[in-house]
């Protein structure tokens, strides 16, 4: 494991620790949405294809298990079958290259193979899924882990034999637990468990990693070496990843699925201090759907070279101070507020039936609760505005669009979602698992995932516009005017949104920024990284450190002062780490995490946001100052 994915698991686990302090923390792992049997399952109909012996073995074990799987339930003596059953593997090529100032530090190269076998019993009204008990079953191989990368038939069938059978067991004892829980509440829900699936076959054409396009290493040196000249900063790390990934998905409902797909990224985080101790740092992320489609190696320096600039400055400014009035949110740092407050509200599935309340009180405090869930038909937005999700769109203004996919991880084709037209709520993204009211009673092909993690409802290409969106002038007019009518000698304009998984390095520093984060997501805090000031009397700007934004909530979103029409495209990959998926912390991802997605938004003006300025204890400062750098 990486150092910054040992950061990630460990602050992931403060967060839980934090949240479920009153209460001890359910260890079940959620269930998928849930399914149930139609009355007829229809033949599977295998695609062949000689050279991927993959999907043969699991339709065959995939057969057997549908028809000789059995067990008697405890207590009634009724024996229980499956009725749903679907096969996941991931065949996962990884390339990973990491330089600091123009050294290498690391390059690997893996491939894994990993699995994830889904049994349910009962029907599509009530079966084992949707249900947090107080313990998990627990087996010898489990129904997720790593099997063999030669897709031998065999082996194969093999590994999925003994999944298979773990996760039948624990669907059997996982719906008696759930059946007893039901029978204590007064008011038990009646919405069905799983939705129904139309079946797809999408077999796409097996494709081999290519890593010879460019001499990556030499690229990851030579960006890297773009922060020599900053002889200010106290650590910087270059991070190139090349990732390949051809997906399989078979289930008892006819569904065959085989897509390949690729993600290319650099990502880099540069740390320092300021002179009073406060630590700072700055980032920068790329995502490509391709390889060959990432930035030059020069073109990114200069990138990198701006990004070692502003953290120089940010070490020079003043702190933040106390502020409540008027801020401007800048394309594209518009977009990372709107991937953070609009999260858990975009997704229409409820949550799951839990014996204790620590799931419940999690999405409470890390602000993970729809609020729109019983707002379809309302206002939700200005009138002017209109939020569309589209993951067939590829291209936004030449760039290539990161989100785009054809058919979901519950092997639904991925369609276009209006989701907001005129203000008003019309729909919400939706996976298998229904939503709390009939109104949301059908996947539209929004169940995403990465690396086999539980399907979820996620944002794909996500489009934010007004019919009334002003130019760029004409927002800075009205915000400065906002300015003086509020009374403020200067008002604050942010020019990027802060991602500490990306841009901090030190377990401490970042557990400090996610933990206050996510102890006030509830509240609409969020974490600005470069915020300037705007004096109202000549316009001049001055950039400051440590403001920490609040109340900037999905309801904040209802009255915007303005909406420029400047819309830029805001790509990032949403985190699965537990803790932060569903919540606003899962805008915080990175390429080996995450879900890669993007937001199109135009610049936001918000009338009146609290602002609070740097707080905490300042750090000591190195006793010996950085060596010199060639």
């Amino acid at each position: 494991m990486s150092r910054s994915k040992a950061s990630i698991v460990s602050v992931s686990a403060a967060i839980l620790a934090l949240v479920l302090a009153p209460a001890r923390a359910a260890q079940a792992r959620p269930a998928h949405a849930a399914a149930s049997r139609a009355a007829a399952q229809p033949q599977q109909q295998f695609v062949s294809d000689n050279s991927d012996q993959t999907l043969e073995a699991m339709h065959d074990e995939l057969q057997r298990s549908q028809k000789e799987l059995s067990l008697t339930i405890p207590g009634n003596g009724q024996p229980a079958r499956p009725y749903f059953i679907s096969y996941r593997l991931l065949d996962l090529s990884v390339r990973t290259i990491v330089a600091e100032f123009g050294a290498l530090v690391s390059s690997s190269t893996g491939r894994n193979m990993l699995m994830s076998v889904d049994v349910r019993v009962g029907n599509y009204n009530l079966d084992n899924s949707n249900f947090i008990a107080e313990e998990g079953f627990s087996g010898f191989i489990g129904s997720t882990g790593t099997v063999g990368i030669d897709h031998d038939y065999n082996s194969l069938r093999q590994d999925l034999w003994l999944a298979t059978d773990q996760s039948f067991k624990a669907a059997v004892e996982n719906l008696s637990k759930k059946q007893a829980f039901l029978t204590r509440l007064q008011n038990a829900p009646t919405i069905p468990d799983f939705f129904p699936a139309t079946a797809v076959v999408h077999v796409d054409p097996r494709t081999q990693p290519d890593w010879t396009a460019r001499n990556w290493e030499e690229e990851a040196k030579t960006v890297s070496a773009a922060l020599r000249g900053f002889s200010q900063l106290n650590s910087s790390r270059v991070t190139y990843h090349l990732i390949y990934a051809t997906e399989y998905l078979l289930t008892n409902e006819g569904t065959e699925i085989r897509t390949t797909h690729s993600l290319a990224a650099i990502e880099a985080s540069l740390e320092t201090e300021s002179s009073d101790g406060m630590p700072l740092h700055n980032f920068l992320a790329i995502y490509r759907n391709r390889p060959t489609e990432l930035p030059s190696a020069d073109e990114v320096k200069v990138d990198l070279g701006r990004r070692g600039q502003e953290l120089v400055a940010l070490q020079d400014s003043r702190p933040a101070a106390d502020y409540d009035g008027p801020v401007l949110f800048e394309a594209p740092a518009a977009g990372s507020l709107l991937a953070q407050i609009l999260t858990p509200s975009l997704s229409g599935a409820r949550g799951p039936l839990a014996t204790q309340s620590g799931f419940d009180q999690l999405m409470e405090r890390l602000g993970g609760n729809s609020e729109w869930l019983d707002k379809l038909g309302t206002r939700v937005l200005p009138t002017t505005v209109t939020l569309t999700d589209d993951p067939s769109a590829t291209q936004f203004g030449g760039q290539e669009l990161v989100g785009n996919y054809d058919v979901d991880e519950e092997g639904v084709k991925a369609q276009r979602v209006d989701l907001v037209s005129n203000g008003i709520l019309h729909d919400l993204l939706m996976s298998r698992r229904p939503g709390p009211n009939a109104e949301l009673n059908r996947s539209n092909g929004h169940g995403r995932a990465s690396f086999l993690a539980d399907p979820r409802p996620m944002m794909s290409n996500l489009f934010f516009s007004s019919s009334a969106g002003m130019p760029s002038a004409d927002l800075k007019k009205k915000f400065l005017d906002d300015c003086k009518q509020n009374g403020n000698k200067y008002c604050l304009v942010v020019r990027r949104m802060d991602n500490p998984v990306l841009g901090v390095r030190e377990q401490d520093d970042m557990s400090d920024l996610l933990l206050s984060a996510a102890s006030g997501a509830a509240q609409g805090n969020r974490l600005a990284l470069l915020v300037y000031r705007v004096y109202v009397d000549d316009g001049h700007e001055e950039l400051v450190r440590g403001a920490h934004l609040t109340g900037l909530t999905v309801r904040s979103l209802r009255n915007l002062d303005g909406i420029g029409s400047d819309i830029a495209p805001f790509q990032f990959t949403q985190s699965e780490t537990q803790g932060f998926a569903g919540t606003a912390l899962s805008a915080f991802g990175s390429a080996d995490t995450g879900v890669p997605s993007t937001v199109m938004a135009p610049s936001l003006l918000f009338n009146d946001v609290e602002v609070h300025g740097a707080r905490g204890e300042p750090q000591r400062l190195p006793l010996v100052p950085a060596p010199p750098m060639n």
